[in-house]
């Protein structure tokens, strides 16, 4: 069988960025930049004051004291938005407020509250530098200068950015659509009151917020019954209108597991079968016309499990993150853990992890069987025991999933 570092490496190699495409500025938060973007123009596009106060000439400033203050003339007042009507010449001040452009003639802002304001006058108590308090075109952002990177991730600060430069769209990876496909004659809604032998559909919606948790857009196609005609026409739509396919139950060796022969009847190329991994074991990997397809099983731990291991890395290639792989930490395990035997499995456990003093401790989360949400519920990680451990003494050390 498939490791799981084999399985990892499978997936990736047969994964590719979805197409950019422009989108409204708006709606492009959290989505990476798919070209360099430079800037269009300077920002602040014109010299402005950087504060309420007065506009003058620094030189007539320079002899300015508490005892003998310099008094200059007001010629005019400039509010933010308006375009001063007069030069200033040696011995007057403009009235200015925060973001108005400077004056011709002025080169530095005096702040009102250093200041004595006459009828049509101003005194000064102190000499000023020049160029202080004012805010020079294209201090902040030269013309051409980059604004987005490629490959870089769109901010919220990057948003009032672009809007600052009269950039209304951004060309960016936008979304992967995932289709999600439960499968099981057995499932109804979640707000059903379920019959004999019939169960809630959990797993469209735990997969569905998963998904959108990682930035993409998830599609459901819930509750496909075991038949092989709804099982591919399922899967054809799916192919038509997302851009990974994922589907729960359906993927063991049952009489009414449909998902593999279906699969091979529709052409989809199998790329491994099974894992060496516990939760988790029956979980294939094909794909359906170049795209990703992924079968995992419908117990509701092992579901969501699989797709925090495998989806989530697909996702975030596909969307051209940087940071593909899992965040990993180690981690001393409180109480430790045995396998039931050698199995030769992976097994990742759901564990609560929290730091303290620069080491990082974690104890299992509940009960760890594969329909058990409970204890997922209270999991922030995944910690693993190699295929080749069968033991984890107390405060032993085990390499542990970020989730």
């Amino acid at each position: 069988m498939t490791t799981w570092q084999e399985a990892l490496e499978i997936i990736s190699s047969h994964i590719e960025p979805v197409s950019p495409m422009w989108m409204p500025i708006d709606d492009a938060v959290g989505l990476v930049v798919s070209e360099t973007l430079l800037s269009p123009e300077l920002l602040p596009p014109f010299d402005n004051s950087a504060m309420d106060g007065f506009a003058v000439r620094a030189d007539d400033c320079k002899n300015a004291s508490l005892e003998t203050p310099v008094v200059l003339k007001i010629i005019e007042d400039l509010p933010a938005g308006s375009v001063a009507a007069q030069t200033l010449a040696q011995g007057m001040a403009t009235r200015i407020m925060t973001g108005a452009e400077m004056p011709i003639g002025s080169d530095v802002i005096v702040p009102v509250e250093d200041t004595r304001v006459g009828d049509g006058f101003v005194e000064i108590f102190s000499p000023i530098k020049p160029k202080k308090n004012v805010r020079f075109a294209g201090e902040d952002i030269e013309e051409g200068q980059p604004v987005l990177q490629k490959g870089q991730t769109v901010q919220p600060a990057h948003i009032g950015l672009l809007a600052a430069l009269g950039i209304s769209e951004v060309l960016v990876i936008p979304p992967v659509k995932v289709a999600v496909i439960t499968t099981g004659t057995e499932l109804v809604g979640h707000t059903e009151k379920p019959g004999a032998g019939q169960i809630r559909d959990a797993n469209v919606h735990s997969l569905s917020a998963q998904i959108r948790s990682w930035d993409a857009v998830p599609i459901p196609f819930s509750r496909v019954p075991d038949t092989p005609k709804a099982v591919e026409s399922a899967f054809i739509e799916a192919a038509n209108k997302c851009d990974i396919l994922l589907t729960t139950g359906g993927v063991s060796v049952g009489d009414y597991d449909f998902v593999k022969d279906v699969l091979k009847n529709t052409g989809a190329k199998l790329h491994f079968w099974r894992v060496d991994q516990k939760p988790g074991g029956p979980f294939g990997f094909w794909t359906l016309d170049t795209k990703p397809f992924f079968g995992i099983p419908g117990n509701p731990v092992s579901a969501m499990v699989m797709a925090e291991l495998y989806l989530k890395p697909t996702i975030r290639q596909m969307m051209g993150r940087s940071a593909v792989g899992q965040a990993k930490i180690t981690a001393t395990l409180e109480n430790g853990f045995r396998k039931s035997g050698n199995d030769g499995k992976r097994h990742f456990l759901r564990v609560i992890v929290d730091e303290n003093e620069g080491r990082w401790n974690a104890r299992l989360s509940g009960p760890q069987g594969s329909a058990q949400l409970k204890s997922i519920c209270a999991a922030n990680a995944l910690a693993m025991v190699p295929e080749e451990v069968i033991e984890i003494l107390p405060d032993g050390e085990v390499e542990v999933i970020l989730m």
